[in-house]
């Protein structure tokens, strides 16, 4: 059984997913705002969060703002956004923040069931001609790199912070405060990890991160 929350601001779309999931998903609750979502997020701890991507409430940022602002909770929450919005704007907005796929509403309750599934056990899932997004916003990754355990390994365990928060799309600044060091410092660290990475920008930074599922 896998445990979700449905975020959505409209109550029959709410209901009608609720009828729609199959007996394999357990719907703990809903929301209908961003602060809603978050706070009930924090209580009941899903394992998968069902959000659309515009939402009112919080500081204006929709689904993406949700998962930022549950971003302490990515190691056993995950995020699969579902709506009606299939504008790679969108797609790309959301999957930066954090959130691991993203469905259309035309998915049958059959399909966001499995996907449910697939995102909870680690895999990212999105609707066929919305994966292409990602990979032109993301870019290549470079090659056919050592084992990322290996790869890892390279790096402190700060610099795996910082690369995550990046990867996520995070500003300098923002993880300056999340993590409560210098601009400066994370921009040391940042060079750091491209370097060790054999990367070259922070695109294909999130690409790499995306394929080893580390976000």
């Amino acid at each position: 059984m896998t445990s979700v929350l449905i975020v959505d601001d409209h109550s029959i779309f709410r209901s009608g997913l609720r009828a729609d999931l199959d007996d394999t998903i357990e719907v703990l609750g809903e929301a209908a705002d961003v602060d809603i979502a978050v706070a009930q997020i924090a209580e009941l701890r899903p394992a998968v969060v069902l959000l659309d991507v515009h939402l009112p409430g919080g500081a204006g940022g929709g689904g993406a703002e949700v998962v930022r602002r549950s971003a302490g909770l990515l190691e056993t929450t995950k995020f699969l956004a579902l709506s009606v919005s299939d504008s790679a704007e969108d797609v790309v907005g959301v999957i930066r923040a954090g959130a691991r796929g993203y469905l259309t509403k035309t998915s049958s309750g059959a399909e966001v069931s499995r996907a449910v599934t697939a995102v909870a056990a680690g895999d990212a899932v999105f609707s066929p001609r919305l994966a292409g997004f990602v990979l032109d916003a993301f870019g290549a990754v470079a090659g056919e790199q050592a084992e990322s355990s290996d790869e890892l390994d390279r790096l402190s365990a700060r610099e795996r912070e910082v690369m995550r928060l990046i990867a996520r799309g995070y500003a300098y600044k923002e993880v300056a405060t999340e993590l409560f060091i210098a601009v400066k410092t994370v921009e040391t660290h940042v060079s750091a990890v491209l370097r060790k990475l054999q990367l070259s920008s922070r695109h294909e930074l999130t690409a790499w991160a995306l394929e080893r599922k580390l976000l």
